[in-house]
């Protein structure tokens, strides 16, 4: 399926964000990185950059959302945990480890708004709504691994503090990889993780 000049500018921007940060995504850089015509800003995003970053987010959300649940579902926790994590360790090889989270970098970095002959000029609302769907998009992340264990039958309490951990550890393990450029803190990672939650699936009828 074709995407559309939006479409493109969406993932672009969400693609930048995960290399760069929010604030070093510019739309300039949007336009040339998906090689879509300038004037389509205005048209697509009247609300200029922070409305282009925050469907940028929705979008990666959903993404991951969508891949996430279809592995689990497919696989089962512990094999589809162990795909998306080989997807995120591809993902990290494939562009030299420059590409993160650009959720993460939402909620790691203050949006500062446009510069202007002030300089830069801080926007407090953009800022918070942003976080807002930050917050939202990990909530759905953890919402889909906490089904995937309670179709297992984990109690819902410990299923709960599981999804919380396995989504806060890869967050963290991505940023950890992009530093040291190596995979090795995700392989470690997801050792531990796996070791835990399958004891956790274990004991579920102790």
């Amino acid at each position: 399926m074709t995407s559309t000049t939006r479409d493109k500018m969406i993932a672009g921007a969400a693609d930048l964000m995960s290399r760069r940060g929010v604030n070093a995504t510019s739309m300039r850089d949007v336009v040339r990185h998906t090689a879509t015509p300038r004037g389509s800003i205005g048209h697509h995003f009247p609300d200029g950059k922070p409305q282009l970053l925050a469907e940028a987010v929705r979008f990666a959300g959903q993404r991951v959302s969508v891949r996430l649940d279809k592995v689990l579902s497919e696989l089962g926790v512990i094999a589809g945990f162990r795909a998306f994590v080989t997807s995120r360790r591809r993902r990290l090889e494939t562009t030299q480890f420059e590409a993160g989270c650009p959720v993460l970098a939402v909620a790691v970095d203050h949006y500062v708004g446009e510069t202007s002959d002030k300089g830069e000029t801080r926007d407090e609302a953009t800022q918070q709504h942003l976080l807002d769907l930050a917050h939202d998009v990990f909530t759905d992340w953890q919402q889909v691994m906490l089904l995937a264990l309670k179709r297992e039958g984990l109690e819902a309490a410990r299923a709960t503090r599981l999804a919380t951990l396995v989504v806060a550890v890869i967050e963290g393990t991505v940023a950890l990889c992009r530093a040291a450029r190596s995979t090795q803190p995700l392989n470690h990672a997801q050792q531990e993780l796996e070791l835990i939650l399958s004891e956790a699936l274990a004991r579920k009828a102790e």
